[in-house]
């Protein structure tokens, strides 16, 4: 919790602790800091009883939000639509308001807001300008962006104990307060500057330049006075004058854990790879050391031209004496072999179920692996 000055965004204070701790607890921590020459804007949510008058004994002015179903008496109407009432016996003004923000692409916002403030008088403080002057509270929000974001750029804060993560955050709101007493001073160097034209993203990469190249560590003497490196950049590049912000209120939505899928369209499965002509379909498919599906415990197709030899025919003629042994067609690179048995027949081709692994393809013909497994 922070009590930020809306002119200059610079912390007049700022307290953090436990979240089992409210807000309005915080809060009220801060109220020490004001003074009956200040004006106090606060969001929705602090308008309680207690954190009212305990504002109003510190003689500060305010208008804050007021929930819209809190019922306030009305004692008198005001001429411009305000009205006298009281709230833990302290007499206060409510403004009720409708605020219509057309945006520069046309879309339209409306909204209704409700304002309690200590300034009674509405001859003197119009419900028109203290609407407007409640704007000035987002500049609130924008501190809080440049702590967040323009500093901090998206990382947590790296302590895993209370008291690191307070060093850590004072040393945060140490290096802020820093910059944006440079950007204030760079403003006044220049009569008729606003600071809210003072870019705090300059401020920052400058400093963090100094400290990365040392420079202008040591300070001359007869740069007192003057706004250094910091504030002639700020000042080399000022922003032009603010122009209205407006940003909705919306409840974010959780981030997924999954990622998003690049196309709408469902992924289009692979043709198959043809299978070779020389090799029974049924026994190219199957996958070794699993039961034989519907597909392969048919009766194995006839023999064409192209599969000659092939393990479509579970037994053969074996060869004849000096004639190259035939040995069941296998894919160059693939590791599987059948395993073989013998027959008074010859060399029997085992079931497309009992394939065994080999490291490498067969060297010789069915005879030499034939003995090979044996020794195994």
């Amino acid at each position: 919790m922070t009590l930020v000055e809306t002119g200059t965004r610079a912390l007049l204070g700022a307290v953090f602790g436990p979240t089992a701790e409210g807000a309005t607890s915080y809060a009220s921590r801060l109220l020490h800091l004001l003074r009956p020459d200040m004006l106090v804007l606060w969001d929705k949510g602090f308008d309680g009883n207690d954190f009212l008058a305990s504002v109003t004994a510190t003689r500060a002015q305010f208008p804050g939000r007021l929930r819209s179903n809190r019922r306030t008496p009305v004692l008198t109407c005001l001429a411009d639509g305000s009205y006298l009432s009281v709230i833990a016996a302290e007499k206060v003004r409510v403004i009720d308001t409708n605020i219509t923000v057309t945006c520069a692409d046309g879309t339209v916002f409306t909204g209704s807001y409700r304002l309690v403030t200590t300034l009674t008088d509405a001859g003197r403080y119009p419900a028109a300008v203290l609407v407007g002057l409640y704007h000035q509270r987002w500049e609130h929000e924008s501190a809080y962006y440049a702590l967040r974001h323009t500093i901090m750029n998206g990382r947590v804060l790296r302590s895993r104990d209370p008291a690191g993560v307070e060093q850590e955050m004072w040393a945060l709101f140490t290096l802020y307060q820093a910059l944006r007493t440079m950007m204030v001073e760079a403003a006044e160097s220049l009569p008729g500057t606003d600071p809210d034209r003072c870019c705090f993203t300059i401020a920052l990469q400058t400093a963090r330049d100094q400290v990365v190249q040392a420079a202008a560590v040591i300070t001359d003497p007869a740069d007192a006075g003057r706004v250094g490196l910091i504030g002639h950049r700020i000042l080399a590049r000022l922003l032009p004058p603010r122009r209205q912000r407006v940003s909705t209120r919306k409840v974010k939505s959780p981030m997924s854990r999954y990622s998003t899928a690049m196309t709408t369209a469902s992924p289009t499965p692979a043709a198959p790879s043809p299978v070779s002509a020389s090799a029974s379909s049924n026994l190219a498919n199957h996958t070794p050391n699993s039961p034989p599906s519907p597909a392969t415990t048919g009766t194995p197709p006839t023999p064409t031209a192209a599969a000659t030899g092939s393990l479509a025919s579970s037994r053969k003629t074996p060869p004849a004496s000096g004639a190259p042994a035939t040995s069941p067609p296998t894919s160059a690179t693939s590791p599987w072999r059948p395993c073989t048995d013998s027959s008074p027949d010859g060399p029997r081709v085992a079931s497309s179920t009992n394939w065994a692994r080999a490291s490498t393809p067969p060297q010789h013909g069915p005879q030499q692996a034939l003995h090979d497994l044996r020794k195994r």
